[in-house]
């Protein structure tokens, strides 16, 4: 019965009705679209960077956190701030100091002394008015005073007896139109200070919110990003790529900037990342490519015509690469370093490094490479037993 219920080769019945085929569970479409990886592009040759060992498992804190850590410094030593001074000026300054607050003694008798000055002027402004007020009172008794005297007198005596009375009221309401004056203008003066204070404000909130905008849209925009992480495919080995362009600090000049302001101030930088190495050549760890990218380096750190020849090592180290053999490839690097610079491996002055991560061969230059811990960030930073 199970025989029967499975479709048959034929599409035709004897009735002459089609039917339907099956595909099979292994049928795929003819052309299979390529599906985009989710994360960071790999390493490639070609990028220069910085090469980071952190602790297995946590590559991607790693990341973030390099990531920070190397802007910080490379916007640092672009500024033209020294990291290493902010110790010593704080060494300088008195660590015990008297603070006088605002409700101290001498301030409160000058408070008092103020007080008792604007009461002298606000009694003297009371006297004024009172005086006044007794003048006018005067007036009109005399007035009344005369009325009954005189009941018949002409209505011109009454003309200049009002006369007095209104001249008296004028002073009166001048004199108490005098002090609100000279009340008003400090109220107006602080408007307009207040109103000045807020427009100045806004414009900086402006300001700062338009910087913040443009900052913004060059992180979003990741062609214009100069710091973003690769996929190196190792576990524990971050790699940050920084994009070349003109006038631009070198990725030596931040990790020597990086290592010598972590050896003077020992500030703890970093939770993940355990080493720093610049790579300024990346190629396929080959021989020959070996000796090609060495060129633009040897004639930067190396020149043939130099009155202070140099002493130098190289460090090698693989990765997910055991294939290839290490002296060839140490000997390929000191083979291109020209003849007045001599091999030292006891007290080098430049130490090439050769980082092989696969099939990518990572190299750089690095100064005081002992001396500086072997560029490991976390035992420069941590406390001298």
């Amino acid at each position: 019965m199970a025989t029967e219920n499975k479709a048959k080769p034929s599409t035709v019945t004897n009735n002459g009705k089609k039917r339907k085929q099956y595909l099979p569970q292994c049928w795929l479409p003819p052309h299979p679209k390529a599906v985009k990886k989710k994360g960071a592009y790999p390493l490639r040759p070609g990028a220069q960077g910085f090469f980071i060992t952190c602790d297995g498992g946590r590559e991607r804190q790693a990341a973030h956190e390099a990531l920070d850590v190397i802007d910080s410094f490379f916007e640092e030593l672009v500024n033209g701030k020294d990291f290493r001074e902010e110790p010593a000026v704080l060494l300088n300054k008195p660590l015990n100091k008297k603070i006088t607050f605002s409700y101290s003694d001498d301030e409160g008798d000058d408070d008092d002394d103020k007080g008792d000055g604007e009461g002298e002027e606000e009694g003297q402004e009371e006297v004024i008015k009172s005086n006044a007020s007794k003048e006018i009172d005067a007036s009109q008794e005399s007035l009344t005073n005369k009325d009954l005297d005189h009941p018949n007198s002409d209505d011109v005596c009454h003309g200049k007896v009002t006369e007095e009375n209104s001249d008296n009221q004028k002073d009166g309401a001048n004199i108490e139109n005098q002090a609100d004056n000279s009340e008003e203008p400090p109220a107006k003066k602080q408007c307009l200070e207040t109103d000045t204070s807020k427009s100045a404000t806004n414009e900086k909130e402006k300001s700062i919110d338009k910087l913040i905008e443009a900052e913004l849209n060059e992180l979003g925009d990741k062609s214009k990003r100069l710091f973003f992480n690769l996929d190196s495919g190792c576990n524990g080995v971050v790699f940050v790529q920084m994009r070349k362009r003109d006038g631009v600090p070198s990725p030596k000049d931040v990790v020597q900037h990086m290592m010598t302001s972590a050896a003077s101030t020992r500030k703890h930088m970093s939770r993940f990342i355990l080493r720093v190495l610049p790579v300024e050549v990346a190629c396929y760890s080959s021989e020959e490519e070996i000796t090609r990218a060495m060129k633009p380096l040897v004639e930067q750190y190396f020149p043939v015509e130099t009155q202070n020849p140099r002493k130098f090592a190289v460090l090698y180290e693989a990765r997910a690469n055991s294939g290839i053999d290490r002296m060839k490839i140490i000997n390929s690097v000191a083979k291109s370093v020209p003849a007045p610079h001599k091999v030292d491996l006891s007290n080098p002055d430049m130490t090439i490094v050769v980082e092989i991560v696969k099939t990518i061969c990572l190299i750089g230059v690095v100064e005081k490479y002992k001396e500086l811990a072997k560029y490991n960030l976390r035992q420069l930073t941590s406390p001298k037993q």
